[in-house]
Formats: structure tokens, C-alpha cells, sequence
């Protein structure tokens, strides 16, 4: 568990590696503007949970309620990001009283099932993962050089964010139960539950290539009075290319959606 920064709380949930250390820079981001709290996912190393296969997707919402109460939070901003994001909305739909704003992050739609590629990943996680692991550069690289126009740029911050995911080594078999365990939630009865503000992050069309914008903009429809916000120049890690920007995003809709000052917006076809 992580818990920096003074003021009201955002809460921010880690994608499917599970890992919170891979999104540091958006975490030393938000403490630089707040109070943010973070933690591994039930079933990594150094959460507060371990992962029991009985509870189902549920894990996550008792995960949640125990981090809240170790940080001695009743209501919080919550921010999810890609798998995270399916967190963050199942449990504002639970628990409506804790959760004071909503951020998906370049989440899959409320409507999301794997596809034959997810499938083959799910039957065989562990020899499918050096697969996994091998094709992700090319699928974050354009971002990464949108972002950092300059080589040794590109090169600090590919250095330290491989880093991080070296020294924090996502689980292929936890991935994999994840998703199953989210194929049992019905999310888009969660979009229709929900009554509290919401904000929808993408990166770029064309730059995620990890989880296309227009699924994600599928959130617009399915919640109503849904805020759209861009990082630009970036894609599916807009959170650690461009903190500053995602924290801006991210703090400062906490701030204001209190006050109606909220806006929907429409993100072109």
C-alpha cells in the first residue's frame, strides 16, 4: 500500500499486472498535487489481499474497502486505469456512499469480451507470456515517440520504465484469472447504477494500441453527464509518458466535479 501527499484523497487502482509501482510517476504526480493512495491488486506481491477464487470479481471490492479503511478514508476520488477501470466502476456501482468521482482510464467497454488472441493467452498464461511480453514494445512504442521527440529522452524513459516492470514482474496466471473473473460482471449494469460524476481519459486514436479509444468513449454513451478528457502525444500510458498531464486530468476534475463545473464532451469518430 501506498499513501503520499495531504488533502482529499484520490484512490488510483493499477491495470492488470496488478503492479501499483508501475504507474510511480503518475502517483509522484498526483502526491504533488494531493493525497493519493494505490496498492497492488489481491494476489500480488505486497497487497493487502490474496486472491480467493470463491469470491469472484468481489476480491476487488473487499480489496478496496481495505485499503480505504487503512488509509482511514470514508469517500474518496476514484481512478481506474485500463483493467483498473472495471475495479474503480464496479465498486463506485457497490458502493455509491464512498466514492465521490469516477476516472476510467483507457478502460476496455462496459460490453468488452476477449478475442481469439485474449482466448489463446487465458488457455496457456504461462507459455504465452514471453509472446505477451515480446510484442508489447511494439505496440507502445509509437506513443513513446510521440512523446519524446529527442532519442536520449526516449531512451531515459524507456530505461526507467522497464525498469520498473523488471523489478515489479507481473504474474501471467493472475492476468489471466483476472480476466476470467471479470467475465462474470455484468459492467454495463454497473453504468446504469452509477449517479456520481464521471470522467472518461483516453490517449490518442491511433496511439493505443493496447485498448482502442473508441472503447473506451463506449463509457460516454453508457453513463450519463460522462466528461471526456485527451492526454495527447501519448496512447494506453499516458499516466507514466505524460504525468504531469495526468495528474492535472485526474486532480483537477476531483476539485471541480463537485461544483457542476464537469462538461461532456465528444471525441471525434
Amino acid at each position: 500500500m501506498i499513501d503520499r501527499g495531504a488533502g482529499d484523497p484520490v484512490v488510483l487502482v493499477p491495470g492488470i499486472q496488478g503492479r501499483w509501482e508501475w504507474m510511480r510517476p503518475a502517483v509522484d504526480a498526483l502526491a504533488a498535487r494531493g493525497r493519493v493512495i494505490s496498492g497492488s491488486l489481491p494476489g500480488d506481491a505486497g497487497s493487502l489481499r490474496t486472491l480467493e477464487p470463491a469470491l469472484g470479481f468481489e476480491n476487488h471490492t473487499r480489496w478496496l474497502d481495505e485499503l480505504l479503511a487503512r488509509a482511514g478514508v470514508a469517500r474518496v476520488a476514484l481512478c481506474g486505469v485500463s483493467f483498473g477501470g472495471w475495479v474503480a466502476l464496479h465498486y463506485a456501482a457497490a458502493r455509491p456512499e464512498r466514492v465521490a468521482t469516477l476516472t476510467l482510464v483507457s478502460t476496455p467497454s462496459p460490453t468488452w469480451r476477449p478475442d481469439c488472441r485474449v482466448d489463446w493467452y487465458l488457455r496457456a498464461p504461462r507459455l504465452m507470456a514471453p509472446v505477451f511480453a515480446a510484442s508489447s514494445p511494439f505496440r507502445l512504442y509509437p506513443e513513446i515517440a510521440a512523446t519524446f521527440t529527442s532519442l536520449p529522452e526516449r531512451a531515459r524513459f524507456v530505461a526507467g520504465h522497464l525498469h520498473r516492470v523488471l523489478r515489479y514482474p507481473f504474474a501471467p496466471t493472475r492476468m489471466a484469472e483476472r480476466v476470467r473473473l471479470a467475465g462474470s460482471v455484468d459492467f454495463a449494469d454497473d453504468c446504469r447504477r452509477l449517479a456520481i460524476p464521471t470522467q472518461v481519459v483516453t490517449g490518442e486514436p491511433g496511439l493505443d494500441r493496447v485498448v482502442p479509444v473508441h472503447s473506451t468513449c463506449a463509457y460516454l454513451d453508457a453513463i450519463p453527464g460522462a466528461r471526456y478528457d485527451r492526454i495527447e502525444r501519448t496512447g494506453h500510458i499516458g499516466l507514466v509518458t505524460r504525468p504531469e498531464r495526468f495528474a492535472d486530468l485526474v486532480a483537477g476534475f476531483a476539485r471541480s466535479a463537485g461544483t457542476g463545473a464537469g462538461v461532456r464532451l465528444r471525441v471525434p469518430a
